[in-house]
């Protein structure tokens, strides 16, 4: 009896111990799988000019490694390729101190991963706060 008891408090411990590791795993898949996307997430608006969010929004295209394709600083658009598939990234000047940034896929399907779009939201998130600098000219 009393093994009995030690074996099954040993096997809720194994099980308590893995379980939050399995939650984990499908929170990341659940980002790479193609899923119906809502419109809400692929727009967000910053605290930040216009042109920071552009130079941001390339940096962001090259650091989660996607192809970039087009760039235009006149309009504001980035044109870029992930997982296949082409996305159209286009700021948008909302004031003098927000700017919005709206990632969507070119061909109008939102039948996507949602990773790609937060990806790239994520790497503006987290470095959106270093100040832009002028370089002197040499």
């Amino acid at each position: 009896m009393e093994r009995t008891i030690k074996n099954l408090f040993i096997l809720i411990i194994f099980i308590m111990d893995f379980l939050p590791l399995r939650a984990e795993e499908l929170s990341n898949a659940v980002l790479v799988t193609p899923q119906n996307v809502d419109y809400k997430i692929c727009t967000r608006t910053y605290v930040m000019p216009a042109e920071k969010m552009f130079y941001m929004a390339i940096a962001s295209a090259k650091a989660n490694k996607f192809e970039v394709n087009e760039i235009q600083s006149k309009t504001g658009y980035i044109l870029f390729t992930a997982a296949g598939k082409q996305y159209l990234a286009s700021v948008m000047k909302v004031d003098s101190a927000h700017t919005q940034l709206k990632i969507t896929p070119v061909n109008n399907n939102y039948f996507f991963a949602p990773g790609i779009v937060l990806n790239f939201f994520r790497y503006i998130d987290l470095n959106g706060a270093t100040p832009l600098v002028t370089l002197k000219k040499i």
